[in-house]
């Protein structure tokens, strides 16, 4: 690759991971309309991990004190942290199933422009009704056993390219009556060992190629992931209240149509 396009493959996968706007459709797009050379397995590892690094020291305060609380579970607070961990362990195990089981049948069949604008507009579509149609106000700790699984196999639909994980448990959580910040932080603390599982499992895949990469634009393009991610994570955090799904929404539909012109005009 150039490194025009080491950035610019790095910021995507940094941004997009986290914004309900799918990373997997937007890594796939520049080859599809650029005609760019597919970046390779050893460079998604390394944005990969960049995003991983970034979530992890975004919400390093959060995971310690899960932690602790999993040890010791003294108080009612310790114990509800304690909950929270496990809740999102348990919801990411049907993501991790079925990335397993069906990953084969994703990548032979689902990552054509046409999948990708269907999914970005039919889920773009179904994260507004899930904003707009919001009636209650839980926060984190209020979350159930089976707010927890329903968000897990919610996810599980991500691996559609075009769906975004991030977009679509998101959706799940505000459909269950969470407020768009605990919806938008359970999200991203389940995107912890998603991204860690999707890491092993492509680093499992590249030792068995025996590719050599070239190793100054990997670590640039996990260190520029991990910048933009962290940056990504900290906005979307912070104006999310004030600005809601509607601009993401309105960005899917319009990449949508984009991407159908595309394709029926080639």
């Amino acid at each position: 690759m150039e490194w025009f396009q080491v950035v610019a493959l790095a910021v995507i996968q940094g941004l997009t991971e986290f914004l309900p706007i799918s990373s997997s459709a937007h890594l796939i797009l520049p080859s599809q309309l650029f005609g760019w050379q597919d970046q390779g397995l050893a460079f998604d590892v390394g944005v990969h991990i960049g995003s991983l690094l970034a979530v992890l020291y975004f919400f390093r305060h959060d995971l310690l004190t899960m932690t602790r609380s999993c040890v010791s579970a003294a108080s009612s607070d310790d114990r509800e942290q304690a909950r929270i961990a496990w809740f999102v362990v348990i919801a990411t195990l049907p993501a991790l199933m079925f990335g397993f089981m069906f990953h084969g049948l994703v990548d032979l069949y689902g990552r054509s422009l046409l999948v990708i604008a269907g999914t970005t507009m039919i889920f773009g579509g179904l994260l507004w009704w899930a904003d707009v149609g919001r009636s209650e106000a839980r926060n984190l700790t209020s979350l159930s056993l089976r707010d927890a699984v329903t968000i897990g196999c919610a996810q599980a639909v991500a691996l559609i390219p075009g769906t975004s994980r991030s977009g679509i448990t998101i959706s799940a959580g505000l459909m269950l009556g969470l407020d768009r910040q605990a919806a938008a932080r359970f999200s991203f603390l389940m995107s912890i060992p998603v991204i860690l599982g999707a890491g092993v499992f492509k680093t499992l895949e590249l030792a068995s190629t025996g590719v050599a990469g070239q190793w100054l634009m990997l670590l640039s393009g996990t260190g520029i992931a991990a910048v933009s991610a962290f940056c990504c994570i900290h906005f979307f955090l912070k104006w999310l209240d004030k600005i809601g799904m509607l601009p993401f929404v309105i960005y899917r539909m319009l990449l949508g149509v984009a991407l159908l012109a595309v394709f029926f005009m080639a």
